[in-house]
C-alpha cells in the first residue's frame, strides 16, 4: 500500500470512528432528555458518515475503472469500521426516537 492509499484508508477509519463517537454522545444526551444536543450530535455523526462513505465510493469507483487497490488488513479494517458506524447510527436514531416517545408519555 502506497502513502496515498494509506491516507485514504486512514481517513475512512477516522471519519467512520468520528461518526460512531458522535452517535455515542447523541445517545447519552437523549438518555438525559437533552434532545437538542442529541440532534446536533447525530447531525455531526451523519456528516462524518457521509465523508467516510464518499471515501469508500471513491475507492469503489477507482476499482471499477481498473485501478485496483491492494487488499490489506488495514483496508478490511476500514470497511469494518464503516459498516459498524452505519449500523450504529441507524440503531442510535431509533433509540433516540424511543427516548422521545417515553418522555412524551411520562409527561401525560
Amino acid at each position: 500500500m502506497n502513502d496515498e492509499q494509506l491516507q485514504v484508508v486512514m481517513g475512512l477509519i477516522m471519519n467512520a470512528g468520528n461518526a460512531k463517537s458522535e452517535a455515542v454522545a447523541a445517545l447519552a444526551a437523549a438518555k438525559e432528555n437533552n434532545f437538542a444536543e442529541a440532534e446536533a450530535r447525530m447531525k455531526a455523526a451523519n456528516e462524518a458518515l457521509v465523508e467516510a462513505h464518499n471515501t469508500q465510493t471513491s475507492l469503489l469507483t477507482a476499482e471499477a475503472s481498473g485501478n485496483n487497490s491492494e487488499v490489506t488488513l488495514l483496508m478490511v479494517h476500514s470497511q469494518d469500521h464503516l459498516m459498524n458506524a452505519i449500523s450504529y447510527l441507524g440503531l442510535t436514531q431509533e433509540l433516540i426516537d424511543v427516548y422521545k416517545r417515553l418522555t412524551t408519555l411520562e409527561k401525560q
